[in-house]
């Protein structure tokens, strides 16, 4: 090997141990790009942030349609600010489909509740809703105050899969609260799943779902499946049971 060579590969191994050797600084490990998009908190508990998309502030419910049919003109009940489930008219879902999101909602079991079981103020949360077996993927609502049902089945679960971590449920004729971070399956070209749906979900405040991984869909019958989709609508369930009817107020939506 040439001197000049040797001297070369020398000096440049001098200057790595020098630089090895020198003490590390603060800015080594500073990111400063790219600036985080400016959001402004809301200035009430519940309310929405600036970002947010209104699906429903009580004035109207512009933003959903009949799950039946999309050209239907009925949808539920609307009255101060409120709309209560009408079981004559199915169920609702949103006009828009989404990916990933984060997802404010309230609901309200009726005071004068009746039923028991499955069958006591059941409603639900399908955070895709999808044509294919059991519609979706259900985060149950229902009144588990004092009633007792299946435990993947009460208020929190994502029904029949996945029972909440602690039952947060307040009394009926109370407004109660999910806050939701959900992360849609993704797929592969041959319909494999590529990586699956997770969510993390707080019920009146409390974690209920913590980084949750779902197995596929939430069947009444059979088990869990995942068939491939895309961005899908929300829908809001009216249940067939026979008790009271819930109602809904201040649903908003921040896309991820």
């Amino acid at each position: 090997m040439k001197r000049s060579i040797i001297i070369a590969m020398m000096l440049v191994a001098t200057v790595l141990v020098a630089q090895a050797q020198q003490p590390a600084k603060p800015e080594d490990t500073e990111v400063w790009a790219p600036v985080p998009v400016k959001v402004s908190p809301a200035k009430l508990p519940g309310a929405a942030p600036s970002d947010a998309m209104i699906l429903f502030d009580g004035k109207d419910m512009d933003q959903w349609v009949n799950s039946g049919d999309s050209g239907s003109t009925k949808k539920w009940n609307l009255s101060d600010g409120i709309m209560t489930v009408d079981k004559s008219v199915g169920d609702l879902q949103t006009k828009e489909k989404f990916m990933d999101f984060q997802l404010h909602i309230e609901y309200r079991i009726p005071e004068n509740i009746s039923g028991s079981g499955q069958g006591r103020g059941n409603s639900g949360i399908f955070l895709a809703a999808l044509l294919w077996g059991a519609g979706g993927y259900e985060l149950q609502v229902l009144d588990n105050y004092t009633n007792k049902t299946y435990v993947n089945g009460q208020a929190g679960s994502f029904y029949k899969q996945s029972p909440p971590l602690v039952n947060a449920c307040l009394k009926p004729g109370e407004w109660q609260s999910y806050d939701i971070a959900w992360t849609a399956p993704r797929f592969n070209e041959d319909g494999s799943v590529k990586s699956p749906a997770v969510a993390t979900v707080f019920h009146n405040g409390i974690l209920v779902q913590n980084a949750t991984i779902l197995k596929g869909d939430t069947p009444y019958i059979g088990q869990p499946e995942y068939r491939k989709h895309g961005a899908s609508p929300i829908k809001l369930q009216s249940h067939g049971d026979k008790s009271e009817p819930i109602s809904y107020r201040n649903i908003w939506l921040r896309k991820l």
